[in-house]
């Protein structure tokens, strides 16, 4: 009879929220560089990327996936989403 298969806390899918966010954030900040600039993408990603590292961080708190992983695809994300915001108001 094999062990105990019972799914431990870190095994739902709340646990991948934070590395989705900062796979999501880093497309979002590579997208900012200017041969790569791709605002559909940069836009798509970086919002996804803040609404899972958000998500991720809430999880996180409560013991379900890792914190770092959340907050920073959270950060790029958000650097990836209101990057073209900041070139069309700069002066």
């Amino acid at each position: 009879m094999p062990a105990n298969t019972a799914p431990d806390q870190a095994d739902t899918p709340a646990g991948a929220l934070g590395p989705t966010a900062l796979v999501l954030g880093a497309v979002a900040a590579a997208c900012m560089w200017p041969t790569l600039m791709l605002l559909p993408v940069m836009f798509l990603a970086g919002g996804l990327a803040v609404t899972f590292g958000l998500m991720g961080a809430h999880y996180a708190r409560r013991g379900i996936g890792r914190m770092w992983t959340a907050v920073t695809g959270a950060v790029l994300g958000a650097t990836g989403l209101f990057f073209p915001f900041v070139l069309l108001l700069a002066p």
